[in-house]
Formats: structure tokens, sequence, C-alpha cells
């Protein structure tokens, strides 16, 4: 007889990933990358700004400067703390843009050659950088264009240095070559860490949704393993209870079904604790005691072994369903039954048997849930096994293992062996 397959439990709580790439990282990354370079590229042209400023303008000469080298400092500390980085960046490239546009006016003689290459000559790489991490890609590729050639345009002019245009074309070739490998840097990363956060992000949702999915599966099961252990059957052996045994045993079901519905809710399927192998063998010996049965508990190995909570509830509950199945099923008092408790091999064993009336595992009806869902599935959604071992008139074993034996994969079967003759 199979089973609905059912996959196991997991036992522990799945920790949270950190994603190495990403797009708040690579966000920091360049902004701290632009800080260093202003840092660097700004000192070295700190020399030729001081050299130059005698022929520039003065206010031109402060304010271009306070702009220029101020927002070094904006991105330096926007970088640091992570807020207004494109904003800072933005209001570098665009102060350059417009220092460039202005320089011829700023010099005090345009007329006059100047023997000095431009300042702005350091900063063009910072600022078509600053203008990658500012915008977005069409504008950054616009303006990585647009300064060199203006840049290009200037040193051609007497302010600039009177150069030929060959020299100027070259200088502006050289600043479009280094802009755009920092450009193509940046939109390669930025595309790949949006591919890793959407794969990311499409993983976390599948796996939210299939541990939802799971969730309710397991809920489903115990809620059908509650109703026929608890409800169903009480009701069943409350019908046929004429004797004052069966009423006792009837009364005394009863109340485990009220205690047991009680305390349903508390139970989570991702419970962490565990409970020793010697608790589970009193509960089902108190157990065994309320029924008013004649049933052996047997024991052996336990010691101080340990298990998982949900799959100690698993077993025990297993078992009492077998239990109760061998009372009301395999025959009167002249049957002999017995449960025992064994751990080996790290793993523990509970079987269940009796040398009553046995049964035929085919001619169960599909909706008596006794042994699917209450003993195969319950075990099977903690990780473990049931096996059955029957034959009509000559008694039923029931083993439950955890955990099993050898992985499945795929649906998780119970095993019935019916004996030969």
């Amino acid at each position: 007889m199979a089973a609905d397959g059912a996959s196991s439990v997991p036992t522990f709580r799945p920790r949270q990933t950190r994603n190495p790439i990403s797009g708040p990282l690579l966000d920091k990354i360049f902004a701290r990358a632009l800080a260093a370079l202003g840092v660097v590229f700004g000192l070295q042209a700190v020399p030729f700004v001081i050299a130059q400023q005698p022929s520039m303008q003065v206010a031109w000469g402060w304010i271009i400067s306070i702009a220029i080298f101020g927002g070094f400092i904006a991105i330096g500390l926007a970088s640091t703390v992570m807020r207004g980085v494109e904003t800072a960046a933005a209001f570098v490239a665009i102060s350059f843009l417009v220092a460039l546009i202005t320089w011829p006016l700023a010099v005090q003689d345009p007329t006059h050659v100047q023997p000095q290459v431009p300042w702005l000559w350091y900063l063009v790489t910072v600022a078509t950088s600053a203008a990658a991490v500012a915008f977005s890609l069409w504008v950054a590729t616009g303006y990585l264009f647009l300064a060199p050639v203006i840049y290009g345009l200037i040193r051609i002019t007497p302010s600039g240095g009177g150069v030929e245009p060959l020299r100027a074309a070259l200088d502006a070739s050289y600043s479009i070559i280094l802009g755009g490998a920092v450009l193509i840097l940046i939109t390669l990363l930025r595309q790949a860490s949006m591919s890793v956060d959407t794969a990311q992000n499409m993983a976390v949702a599948r796996y939210s949704s299939a541990i939802r999915e799971h969730a309710t599966e397991l809920e489903r099961v115990q809620v059908d393993a509650i109703v026929h252990d608890s409800v169903l059957t009480t009701f069943i052996s409350a019908s046929r209870a004429f004797s004052p045994d069966e009423r006792a045993l009837a009364t005394t079901m009863a109340r485990n079904a009220m205690s047991h519905l009680t305390t349903a809710a508390s139970v989570t399927p991702f419970d962490e604790s565990s409970t020793s192998l010697t608790s589970m063998r009193e509960r089902i010996q108190v157990l065994v005691a309320n029924l008013g049965a004649d049933v052996e508990v047997r024991a052996k190995g336990l010691d101080d072994h340990v298990i998982p909570a949900n799959a100690a509830e698993a077993l025990y509950s297993a078992a009492v369903q077998a239990i109760v199945n061998s009372v009301q099923h395999a025959g009167g008092d002249d049957v002999s039954r017995w449960v025992s408790v064994n751990w080996a091999r790290e793993m523990v064993t509970v079987e269940v048997g009796d040398t009553g009336s046995g049964f035929n595992p085919a001619a169960v009806p599909g909706e008596r849930l006794g042994v699917r869902v209450s003993i195969t599935e319950r075990l099977a959604n903690a990780g473990g096994e049931a096996s059955i071992h029957t034959k009509t008139g000559s008694g039923t074993v029931i083993r439950l293992t955890w955990p099993r034996a050898v992985p499945r994969p795929q649906a998780v079967r119970t095993h019935v062996v019916e004996d030969e003759e």
C-alpha cells in the first residue's frame, strides 16, 4: 500500500544569505573609488592651480576652484555616510563643464598664449567618472564625449596653450578612452549586479512560496491526523461502546482527545527543541496504562539519547495510532500486544506488534486515514519511515524508524509486506 508522497521537514531554520555582489554594495564601492580618484587627481592639480592663478580672473579662479575641489570633499563625505553621492557627483561634473566652457573668458588676457596646460586637464577623468556615477548611461555617454571635445577646442585657443589641432585631438581622444573605460566598467558591473539581485529576489520568492506550500501541506497532514486520532476514533469507539470496559476506554480516549486538541495549536513543525527517548517511552507507558489494554512496553539502548521534538512527537503519535488500531481491530484479551523502543546505529526504532487477526492492506478503503495519514505521512513529514508487516489471521507488526536509513528524493513510500505462508 503506497502513501501519498510528502517531502521531509527541514530540521533547521535557513540562514539569511549575504550576496557579495549587489547594487548597494557596488554603489558604495563606486562612491569611495570616485572620492579616492578626486583626492589623487585633485592633489596632482593643486600645484598647477596655484601656478596659473595669477593669470586668471580672481573671482573666476576662486569660484571654480572652490566649486570643483569642494565637490571632491562633498563626494568623500557622502561616500562615508552613503547619502547624496549622486548629487555630489553631479555637482562636480556640472561644475567642471562650466569651468571648461568659461575658460577662455577666465584668463586675464585671452589673446596671450598660455605657456602651461590648463589645470582642468588633470581633472577630466574625474569629471567623466563623476558623470558615470551620477547620470544615466545615455547622459553619461554624452558627457564622456562632450567634456573632452570642449577641452580639445580650448587647447587650440591661446587661452588653452594654442597647440596644433592634432595635439588637441590626441588629448581629447586620450580623455575619451580613459573615461570610456571607466564608464564601461561601471555599466557592466551595474548590469551584473542587477542580474544577480534579480536572480536572488526570484530565488527568495520561490523559496518563500515553497516554504508556504510545504507548511500548508504539513498543516493539512497534522489536521487530518488530529481529526482522525482524536475525533473520529473517539466517536467510533463511543458508538461501539456497549460493555463497561469499552465505555471506560471511550471515556479515556475522549479526555485524551480534548487534551490533544488543546495543546495542538502550540506545536510548530519547525520546533528546534529536543526530546529524550526515555521521556517518549514514559509517555507511551502512560498512554497504555490509560487505555487499560494489556500491552507490553519494552526498551533497549535508550540511555540519554535525544532526538528532535518534532520527530519524537511523530513517532509517539504514530505509535499511539498503531496501538489504538490494534486494540480496536486485532482482537480481544487473547491477543498479545507489545511496543518496543530501541536505539541502535544512530537510529531509533519503535515497533508496535500484535498476534491478532491482521488485515489486508489492499482492502483498506481510501477514505480510511489511520495508516496513511496518522502513521505514514506523519512520520514521513518528520523525516522517518514506516513499514507494515501483516497477514490476515497472523498478526501485524508496524515498524517506525527515524531517521530514514536511505534518503529518498522522491515520494516516500510506506513499505507493506504480507508475510508468506
